[in-house]
């Protein structure tokens, strides 16, 4: 019987970094790993990804476990340094740095390096998170080099705040902000992440950062994966490890918050918070299980949830459940959770099994 199981689909990885090609097809794809590969194991993401042009991360722990895996492109912390010793190992093993504070010039400027490290400037176009504001841009590249650390060209990166959100103004805006460094900029350009690779092609530049479109989700709010040809790269599975007769009226779960309208059957399912699937999961979230899609019924508990297979199903212990995948899309569990694919997929618990396939 399987239990709480991610199977991860390598030729859905390659489909979705195909569209990305075909979206942006002037622009390098520096494709994102950050957060486990968003869960879905960054090294075999890497493994599959093979024809990506870079890969980002997050952390610098997850730069070296891709090397001690043998990934050997380049690859770039989004976040750039977070200690002055960091930047001698990141130099060593050909990790690019974004900087983005005073703070990490010091750092720079603090550290005996093995040689130079190659880097981007962030600037904050409009985000308001990280980055430097435009006007601060053109002498902190100058101290930059001026340090004989940093080897030339020097990068500039930007991200939007709004690019899932079509017509926002803030989205114009933030190119016109980027534009006049962006337009005589000696050094690589990049600014579009997933959302703003499908929908601003005016910002796809010298690079691309697909992160959620390469796990087959989609990062414009109201609009499927299916909708750009997306394919979802996991299926969250598990196996009915009960089922039973259920009387009308009957409460089911922590708290009996939800109560048979009729007689019924109840399946549970071994899934549940400790695996990673949403606590907040509403009575109605859909889960798929004998070809057809059946509600979540009651609270989720840790390792369990529990569904309304109908008062005639035939379901049987054994029979394997889609918590989300090619049948029930992760935009949607994530709507009735109250919270975005995103967070769902880079939640996936340790303990859950994966497969490759």
């Amino acid at each position: 019987m399987k239990v709480a199981t991610a199977v991860i689909d390598t030729k859905a990885l390659r489909h979705n970094f195909a569209v990305v090609r075909r979206h942006a097809p002037n622009a390098k794809v520096l494709a994102v790993l950050k957060a486990n590969g968003y869960g879905h194991n960054q090294v075999e993401v890497a493994k599959a990804l093979g024809q990506a042009d870079a890969f980002a991360v997050a952390r610098l722990n997850e730069a070296l476990a891709l090397r001690a895996a043998g990934i050997r492109q380049p690859l770039v912390m989004l976040e750039g340094c977070f200690n002055a010793s960091d930047l001698p190992v990141m130099a060593s093993e050909g990790v690019q740095a974004v900087f983005h504070t005073q703070a990490q010039l010091e750092m720079l400027r603090s550290v005996v390096m093995p040689g130079p490290i190659s880097a981007w400037i962030k600037v904050d176009s409009g985000m308001h998170r990280i980055g430097l504001a435009p006007a601060e841009v053109p002498a902190y590249l100058d101290a930059l080099l001026a340090t004989g650390k940093v080897a030339p060209p020097v990068g500039l990166i930007s991200h939007f705040a709004c690019a899932d959100e079509k017509g926002h103004p803030l989205n114009q805006q933030q190119i016109d902000q980027f534009l006049p460094l962006a337009s005589h900029w000696q050094g690589p350009v990049s600014m579009a992440a997933s959302a703003a690779i499908l929908s601003l092609p005016q910002a796809h530049f010298d690079w691309v950062r697909p992160g959620l479109m390469l796990y087959g989700a989609s990062p414009m709010a109201g609009e499927s994966a299916a909708h750009y040809q997306l394919k979802p790269a996991m299926r969250l599975v598990s196996s009915l490890i009960s089922v039973k007769r259920h009387k009308a009226g009957e409460p089911v779960g922590y708290g009996a918050t939800w109560r048979a309208p009729q007689d019924t059957v109840i399946g549970v399912v071994a899934m549940g918070y400790g695996d990673g699937y949403p606590r907040h999961a509403k009575s109605g979230t859909p889960l798929f299980v004998g070809g057809r899609k059946v509600p979540l019924v009651g609270r989720v508990s840790m390792d369990m949830v529990t569904v309304d297979l109908g008062p005639n199903a035939k379901d049987q212990v054994g029979d394997e459940v889609e918590l989300w995948g090619s049948e029930v899309p992760v935009e949607e569990v994530a709507e009735c959770a109250g919270t975005i694919s995103y967070e769902l997929l880079c939640n996936i618990a340790q303990r859950v099994r994966y497969e490759f396939v």
